[in-house]
């Protein structure tokens, strides 16, 4: 039986303007992980990862690269409780 995670990121480094997001939805429903993804006003990119453990992780080890044009700083994870979200979306 697989457990559910829930995991907020916050990603900064060239992250903006660089097809993050949308790459992170294409990524994000790949593995089937439910959540959203947006731009923050301080640079940084925001999302809310949620589903199967290993597919969350693997999200998560996504964001340290990013899409191809992004240069990753730094990723912080804070883990949550899972909430039931029931798709990924893309925020403004």
């Amino acid at each position: 039986m697989s457990s559910k995670a829930r995991a907020h990121v916050f990603v900064s480094g060239t992250v903006q303007g660089v097809y993050f997001r949308a790459t992170t939805r294409e990524r994000a429903n790949e593995h089937g992980v439910d959540g959203w993804v947006r731009n923050l006003d301080d640079g940084r990119v925001e999302a809310i990862f949620e589903g199967q453990k290993a597919a969350v992780e693997e999200m998560i080890e996504w964001c340290h690269t990013g899409s191809p044009a992004a240069t990753v700083e730094s990723v912080t994870v804070e883990y949550e409780s899972p909430e039931g979200l029931s798709d990924f979306r893309v925020r403004r």
